[in-house]
């Protein structure tokens, strides 16, 4: 099974937030081979700037290696870019990972922002509902 995991739920990860351990059990289950989790790699620049400033830039540095040795960056082209302009979504960064993900394809989105994907055809759930769809599926 492969996961494109959104930029809050690596930030959750990588900064400890509130919803860590949740984000850490799918990079868990990444680790253990059970999936296979990417990030677009639109969302790693995003990931870096946000992080550094809550850590600092060396440790978000190292965090991001760390990060990337598990969940593999998925290519963004400039086809990926005006496919998400014409989706006419609300947030922008979202629109090019769902682009990633369908043409990747992946078979979820894991984000703690369902509403941005109402007009997904991937299914979106947010880490506390794939960790039960892995449940049920082990």
């Amino acid at each position: 099974m492969k996961i494109l995991i959104n930029t809050n739920v690596a930030l959750d990860i990588l900064l400890q937030r509130p919803d860590y351990t949740n984000a850490a059990l799918i990079f868990s289950f990444t680790q253990r081979n059970v999936i296979e989790s990417y990030n677009s790699a639109s969302a790693i620049t995003d990931i870096f700037y946000i992080s550094q400033k809550d850590i600092g830039k060396k440790a978000a540095k190292e965090s991001l290696k760390k990060l990337l040795q598990i969940f593999k960056p998925a290519t963004v082209s400039s086809y990926h870019i005006y496919q998400a302009l014409d989706l006419d979504w609300d947030d922008f960064e979202d629109s090019v990972q769902y682009v990633v993900g369908e043409s990747f394809p992946v078979d979820y989105i894991i984000t703690r922002n369902l509403n941005d994907y109402t007009s997904s055809s991937i299914p979106v759930v947010t880490p506390e509902q794939f960790i039960k769809v892995i449940a049920i599926n082990s």
